[in-house]
């Protein structure tokens, strides 16, 4: 009697895929595609009988829709902003520290398939194996579910935190603390160095801003810009609470 391959009862990998996209909220149409971002080379290497595919040429498209999804999001969020602060700000997002952060909140780790000697080297928590996951993933939700979603998965795991600050640290605080007042409609900036003190050889400015006239924020600076730069993160910190 010939056996129905269509029947066959699940795995235990197969069950872990199942209940990762019961988690995410996303169910994917070619769950081969699913599985295939999560496959590494080494995995592959050791199933030669099996039609795995590793998922290097994933990574490859994830990466593009990754920059292509998360320059627009800043685009549209920060209007004031120059292109040379986009792009720092796109760079600290979608580098290998923050990727491997996304992927260690949705423990992409225990889904990786690896080879054996892989897996004994300890790859299932190398830094750059679980980046290169994150982006073979929304290579694979990008051609199975579509751009939408994949802007979907990233509101949900992404966006939130750019708007809580995360990535602040490369931005401009003055170009932030402009894009706020600009956008509430709130008024007009003004810095004023107030005090310079100290010898030639270390000079420390001190740097006041105020919104129509009203002080925000001060702060001190080995030069005028970044006591400037620090009057505005803690107008922004003011701001925000």
């Amino acid at each position: 009697m010939r056996r129905n391959v269509n029947n066959r009862r699940p795995t235990n990998k197969d069950q872990k895929f199942a209940e990762f996209q019961k988690r995410i909220g996303f169910v994917f149409n070619d769950e081969t595609l699913l599985k295939q971002a999560f496959t590494h080379s080494s995995y592959v290497n050791e199933h030669r009988r099996k039609p795995y595919e590793d998922n290097e040429r994933l990574e490859f498209l994830g990466d593009a829709v990754l920059e292509l999804t998360i320059s627009r999001y800043l685009f549209n969020k920060y209007p004031m902003m120059s292109e040379g602060e986009l792009t720092k700000m796109r760079a600290a997002i979608v580098c290998e520290p923050s990727l491997v952060e996304f992927a260690n909140e949705l423990s992409f780790g225990e889904l990786v398939l690896l080879g054996k000697g892989e897996e004994m080297t300890g790859g299932r928590e190398r830094p750059a194996l679980l980046a290169d996951v994150f982006e073979a993933f929304i290579g694979a939700m990008y051609l199975d579910l579509g751009i939408d979603t994949v802007v979907q998965f990233l509101n949900a795991v992404v966006f939130p935190k750019i708007n809580e600050g995360a990535f602040s640290h490369v931005m401009d605080y003055k170009s932030q603390l402009q894009e706020l007042v600009q956008r509430d409609g709130a008024g007009q900036l003004e810095y004023k160095i107030q005090h310079e003190r100290g010898p030639a050889h270390n000079r420390e400015f001190v740097s006041q801003v105020s919104l129509n006239g009203e002080p925000l924020g001060t702060g001190t600076g080995k030069s005028k810009k970044e006591a400037e730069q620090r009057a505005a993160q803690l107008a922004l910190a003011s701001l925000k609470q």
